[in-house]
């Protein structure tokens, strides 16, 4: 999970949110696809939740309300409210779902997307691919509202973190020592460009970059 920077909202969702009797079911289908759009745009591509990869299509994706419409209609169509979402494993048992297919109604403590909530430093991810953080409800949520430890994705987040590993081995092998704060910077760098679809669960790699970075800091 990695922090959202919300971006303008696109225009024919203010236009329709000033119509009369509007709610999100009577949004126009081809301008709820531009909503699709601006979504994976800012996203860069992955999941708001489990950093899949994200493509702006009807059957490729859906559009999250963190709070949900049923609960909270005031806000479904507040474009602040608004994340985009993998299918999470549409129409399987639910105990194969994730992220908004999983969750539901249900609600949860921190938004990716509120700067406020500072989602970066609220979760963690352990060398065999568990996502966990240190609060105990948010911890809670992770698993049993996001199913984001289904085996299918901590696999996926240790591929991340092997491919880290062999990176560090590697340069210890090359150079007799461990990476200094300059190389660090650079991997770091490498892994998120300034603009333009991420790579899916790269923020495994930040976060494990980070941590190293912390320890070799002055």
């Amino acid at each position: 999970m990695r922090a959202i920077k919300k971006g303008a909202e696109p225009a024919s969702l203010t236009r329709h949110r000033q119509t009369p009797k509007c709610d999100f079911g009577n949004y126009d289908t081809d301008e709820k696809q531009k909503l699709r759009k601006a979504l994976v745009h800012e996203q860069r591509a992955i999941c708001c939740y489990c950093m899949a990869r994200l493509v702006d299509a009807r059957d490729s994706m859906k559009i999250e309300h963190w709070q949900c419409q049923e609960d909270y209609p005031t806000r479904q169509l507040d474009y602040s409210n608004m994340l985009g979402a993998c299918l999470g494993g549409e129409g399987q048992p639910q105990k194969n779902q994730h992220c908004d297919t999983r969750k539901g109604r249900s609600n949860l403590k921190f938004n990716p997307a509120d700067p406020a909530h500072s989602i970066e430093q609220r979760v963690q991810f352990e060398i065999d691919g568990t996502i966990a953080s240190t609060d105990a409800e948010f911890n809670t949520q992770l698993n049993n509202v996001l199913g984001l430890n289904l085996v299918v994705l901590k696999n996926r987040r240790k591929a991340v973190v092997d491919g880290l590993v062999s990176w560090l081995q590697d340069y210890h092998a090359r150079h007799h020592r461990g990476p200094d704060v300059a190389t660090l910077q650079r991997k770091r760098a490498q892994q998120v460009p300034s603009s333009g679809p991420l790579s899916p669960f790269v923020y495994v790699a930040v976060w494990w970059l980070d941590q190293r970075l912390a320890r070799s800091a002055p």
